[in-house]
């Protein structure tokens, strides 16, 4: 007998040809779907990965079965891609302001706009004239209407409005802002570094926990440009605190021919204290208090697109505005489309019925819990999920009001048959995709930051989770 010939050369004989593979029934669809070169790819790192194992003396059978094993390699990455796909999912995790999953849900009419901007618009033109004009003069009524500022500029984020607002107007001078406004937001976003980016020189007083109005007149030099006051709208100091008002520093600016800066923060229009929630500064009072220049995000408690705002004087936003950064910082015709359609809302008085984050804060716990029973009765009998409807409280989140929690109603899941984490995990990679939060084992479906018109989803969603059948989406 002749001992079998068992050299690396031999193993790899029973490699399938590319060209095979692109014909195999469960790869060919792939092609469509995701494009060859795609697919191409996919081949190729699973033709490396069997060719290892082959040379590490694994077994896979025949080319016939070692090319199905091929196969099913690709359509697991395939369905990797999918899950992972950029889209939507249905924020069930009771924080209205997630970050993670994009803030502020867009109103019904600015989602409606933005398709409508995917072609040509009035972006940069006026119609009247047929000039150009700077990106959003068309917003400039609407902000002086709902804010009283005399001009405005909107950039893509605050972040950039605050490090665009320092350079244009503070390069080579100090600003004066207590030490306990020094804040940090997620994503290392710190406001001395953005200091220090600006070219604005950071002049500190008062403590962390008590800033006087004589710290921030001492603070005053000749190298004084503006006094900045900063909302910690992501943390909160209680206790023995002083922190003086925005009228009393425009006040003390004024007189020593400074500009006073106000970062709001979570760039609301409306007083949140009818909803039962603790005080929010909104652009309008810090307008009629005397701040020169305010800023603020669009996709916090706006209920907008994500943006940053600057409102204020004209001499000042001017400046801004002229500003080369400032055009490496502008918004797109979606986001200026989108916040246009916002701003209507609050024109027309309808920001609780038509802006889904106002609409969100604005619900009572018990409409969710009635909300919660329809769901659990839309579902029906179950097979494998025990499902109980409660009260429970949620935050807002999303770097807006700190601590501040509200009634809710949750939809608590169990499965027989997998763990927690693995049916939250389900619920996010399903056909509707639904992010939930657990808690004491149980995950959690919190209608606080649902949209009622997904209430629907969430019962196919959970009705596919338990595994029964012939369900049609919608």
């Amino acid at each position: 007998m002749h001992a079998v010939n068992d050299s690396p050369s031999n193993r790899l004989q029973v490699l399938p040809p590319t060209s095979d593979l692109l014909q195999h029934s469960g790869v060919r669809p792939l092609i469509a779907e995701q494009g060859r070169d795609v697919v191409m790819g996919w081949i190729r790192d699973a033709l490396a990965d069997v060719r290892r194992g082959l040379l590490a003396g694994e077994t896979h059978g025949d080319r016939r079965k070692l090319t199905d094993t091929v196969a099913e390699r690709v359509a697991h990455r395939a369905e990797r891609a999918r899950r992972n796909k950029f889209g939507r999912l249905i924020n069930a995790t009771g924080v209205i302001l997630h970050t993670g999953l994009g803030r502020a849900p867009l109103s019904k009419a600015s989602q409606t706009a933005v398709a409508e901007l995917a072609g040509a618009g009035n972006v940069e033109i006026d119609l009247e004239t047929g000039e150009r004009r700077h990106r959003g003069y068309q917003l400039n009524s609407a902000w002086h209407t709902l804010s009283g500022a005399e001009d405005s500029l909107v950039v893509n984020n605050n972040a950039a409005a605050t490090l665009l607002t320092l350079q244009a107007l503070c390069q080579g001078k100090e600003v004066i802002i207590s030490r306990g406004q020094l804040i940090e937001i997620g994503g290392s976003f710190r406001l001395p570094e953005i200091f220090k980016l600006s070219g604005a020189r950071l002049r500190e007083v008062g403590t962390t926990n008590r800033t006087k109005l004589s710290d921030y007149e001492q603070g005053i030099g000749p190298e004084t440009a503006a006094i900045m006051h900063v909302h910690p709208s992501n943390y909160r100091v209680i206790g023995f605190t002083e922190e003086p008002r925005i009228d009393e520093l425009a006040r003390v600016a004024h007189a020593h021919a400074l500009i006073t800066i106000d970062d709001i923060g979570s760039g609301s229009l409306i007083d949140l204290t009818k909803y039962g929630l603790p005080a929010e500064p909104t652009f309008s009072e810090s307008v009629a208090l005397g701040a020169d220049v305010v800023l603020g995000s669009g996709d916090k408690l706006l209920g907008g697109p994500q943006c940053g705002i600057i409102l204020g004087k004209s001499e000042f936003v001017q400046r801004i505005r002229r500003h080369p950064l400032a055009r490496a910082v502008r918004i797109g015709k979606l986001t200026l489309a989108a916040l246009s359609e916002t701003l209507g809302s609050y024109l027309r008085s309808e920001a609780e019925s038509e802006i889904p984050t106002i609409a969100m804060l604005a619900v009572q716990g018990g409409t969710l819990l009635k909300r919660a029973r329809a769901i659990e009765e839309k579902i029906g009998e179950t097979q494998q999920l025990a499902i109980q409807v409660s009260e429970a409280t949620a935050p807002v989140g999303g770097g807006s009001l700190p601590g501040a929690e509200m009634p809710t109603a949750v939809l608590s899941l169990q499965h027989q048959a997998v763990s927690s984490d693995e049916l939250a995990r389900s619920l996010r990679l399903g056909r509707i995709r639904v992010f939930c939060r657990i808690q004491q084992d149980k995950v959690l479906v919190d209608l606080r930051s649902v949209q009622s018109e997904d209430d629907s989803r969430i019962v196919l969603a959970l009705r596919l989770i338990d595994g029964q059948e012939n369900i049609d989406l919608v």
